[in-house]
C-alpha cells in the first residue's frame, strides 16, 4: 500500500515542480501529466511523476529549440 509520502496533491505537486496549480490543471486537461482522481480531487503518484519528469528532460539541440519572435513593430518598406 502506498504511503501518504508516495501520493501528492495538486498543491504539493505544484510546489515540487515550482509551477502554479493552474499549470497542473492545464497539463492534466491536455493529458500531458499522469494523475488520477479520488472523488473530485486529483492525486499524483510520486513514482509516476519522477518517470514523467525524466521523460521531459530531453536534450535540446538547435533544431528542436524553441525560437522567439522579436517583439515590437515590423519594419516598413
Amino acid at each position: 500500500m502506498a504511503s501518504s509520502k508516495d501520493i501528492l496533491t495538486i498543491s504539493e505537486l505544484s510546489a515540487h515542480l515550482r509551477v502554479h496549480p493552474t499549470t497542473i490543471y492545464r497539463l492534466l486537461h491536455e493529458g500531458r501529466i499522469p494523475g488520477f482522481r479520488v472523488g473530485s480531487a486529483w492525486r499524483f503518484s510520486r513514482a509516476a511523476i519522477e518517470i514523467w519528469e525524466h521523460g521531459q528532460a530531453d536534450p535540446i539541440d538547435e533544431k528542436s529549440a524553441p525560437t522567439r519572435k522579436p517583439k515590437g513593430r515590423k519594419a516598413r518598406k
